[in-house]
């Protein structure tokens, strides 16, 4: 993979892609150029509404307005007009689910955010005497409140005369990406009702081998079929934005935000990775025309489909405590001011000092799936420093991603070739070349960080024929930094054992009255 040359282009001359970002925290809109370079941005965050403990929701009328702002002020930061821009992109926090009256176009509740765990009890409901595994060979998903399904089911039990409106077909069930295609194409005035297969697979609705609705897993979860949006590919054209400032031009791609930053990363290829790094992460392997079922504690997920090719599928791994670890750091512990600060303490000491720590905060995510764990620092003695403590913290973002990629391997058979990474974290040097030791594979950070953005933007282009296939995206993808092992496989191996010795210490903390 070499470098492509950074020609420069005025990007006066265009023509342009937009990307819209619906974000958990805010949304957002940015203009690529052919160079799949950065025109303009413009971003605007929306409230977090927080009714009960656990319940988390947005209010979707917000978020539309929000969305046609960010549009016509980067459109106007980047000095264009509506006839620069070939086509329109969509990305979205996955799973934020919402019900809407056709007829009106009025939210019926705020949208359920993919955080809400409001449908615990229904979901344990929904195991019967299965358990979380009851749906997961046809979708390839645990049963848990993170997914959109059991959110609309809720929604249908919870507000008065939903079902009825919903079985009259008056109502429509979406997830962010088809409520922003439906508003941005007419809306009540003939809005186009869509989602793609990558939102689609995180509904528990869809059964991964046909890529439609399952009759059966509808009913199963209680929600009418009727009111589900076409599933189509990420990549074609879904209608024309009517009004506005990008008044009729196509829409044409739509990808959950983690597809959408494999994608970006240009991961087309079979055993291929990206890795996001913020609060927490998501890693996912690209594995090619096959979905893989996990029996290593991974969700197995539709990665992309462009127009009418197959789909590509992936194995997705969620670490909860990564970069919110170092704000722990910094804000309960004080041992650092600032999170930049975290590295030059850890690299004051060659080594961790014989210290593991795991931060089990609200028990462990993938591979485990562990909700009795709780945190742990363990193999401390009196020669730790707290120089020692922040680099076992470093290496906890590490040895939490080499469980992932061994949990893909074992799953896929597929070795990992290169992990591409984005997000906040990447910036830490130190810790780019401990995963590179630990996961024994090159580590590759790009020139374009917005990622997720930039996958919505390839897609759209695709689909358009803006960018001619995917070797021209790949031709694009331009590498920042490369970091390679340089740790010997004995000391890798001996860290590692240490790592998980650590890792069964967090365990059963919790009994089971407690939790």
């Amino acid at each position: 993979m070499s470098d492509a040359t950074t020609g420069t282009s005025s990007h006066g001359t265009g023509p342009f892609i937009a990307a819209i970002d619906q974000g958990t925290t805010s949304s957002r809109c940015i203009v690529f150029d052919v160079d799949g370079r950065i025109v303009a941005v413009d971003q605007k965050e929306h409230e977090q509404i927080f009714p009960k403990p656990g319940w988390v929701e947005h209010n979707a009328t917000e978020i539309w307005t929000n969305v046609q702002e960010v549009v016509a002020n980067a459109i106007q930061k980047a000095g264009i007009t509506k006839k620069d821009v070939l086509a329109i992109g969509i990305t979205n926090q996955r799973e934020t689910t919402m019900l809407w009256d056709k007829n009106t176009g009025e939210p019926v509740h705020n949208a359920i955010v993919w955080q809400d765990t409001r449908t615990g009890a229904l979901v344990r409901e929904l195991g019967r005497n299965v358990g979380q595994d009851r749906f997961r060979r046809e979708t390839g998903l645990p049963l848990a409140t993170y997914f959109a399904g059991p959110k609309a089911r809720w929604l249908l039990d919870n507000v008065e005369g939903l079902r009825e409106r919903a079985e009259r077909g008056d109502i429509l069930f979406g997830t962010m990406d088809s409520w922003v295609i439906w508003n941005l194409t007419g809306g009540v005035n003939g809005g186009v009702h869509v989602t793609d297969v990558t939102n689609a697979s995180r509904t528990m609705l869809m059964s991964l081998t046909t890529l439609q609705w399952d009759p059966k897993l509808c009913s199963s979860i209680g929600v009418p079929i009727g009111m589900l949006p076409e599933i189509r590919s990420s990549a074609e054209v879904y209608g024309k934005a009517k009004g506005g400032a990008l008044d009729g031009i196509p829409v044409a791609s739509a990808l959950g935000d983690q597809q959408a930053a494999l994608f970006g990363q240009t991961c087309f290829e079979e055993g291929e990775a990206k890795s996001t790094y913020g609060t927490g992460t998501f890693m996912l392997m690209n594995t090619a025309h096959k979905p893989i079922n996990s029996y290593s504690g991974l969700l197995t997920t539709v990665g992309y489909r462009i127009g009418d090719q197959p789909a590509v599928y992936a194995l997705e791994g969620a670490i909860a405590v990564t970069g919110s670890l170092v704000q722990w750091m910094r804000d309960q512990m004080g041992l650092i001011k600032s999170a930049p600060e975290i590295e030059t303490l850890a690299s004051s000491v060659d080594d961790n000092g014989g210290v593991y720590f795991v931060p089990a905060f609200s028990g462990l995510f993938a591979p485990h799936w562990r909700s009795d764990a709780r945190g742990v620092i363990a193999g401390l003695t009196g020669y730790v420093t707290k120089a020692h403590i922040a680099r076992a913290v470093l290496e906890a973002t590490a040895w939490q991603t080499r469980e992932i990629s061994d949990a893909m391997t074992k799953d896929s058979g597929v070795e990992l070739t290169t992990l591409k990474v984005d997000g906040g974290m990447t910036a830490n040097n130190l810790l780019m070349q401990t995963l590179s030791d630990v996961l024994d594979a090159p580590v590759v950070r790009p020139m374009v960080a917005e990622t997720t953005a930039l996958g919505a933007a390839y897609a759209a282009g695709l689909a358009v024929g803006f960018w001619p296939d995917t070797d021209a995206l790949k031709a694009n993808w331009r590498r920042a930094a490369e970091w390679t092992p340089q740790m010997d496989a004995d000391t890798r191996e001996r860290e590692y054992k240490s790592w998980l010795k650590a890792v069964d210490r967090t365990m059963g903390w919790l009994d089971e009255e407690d939790s």
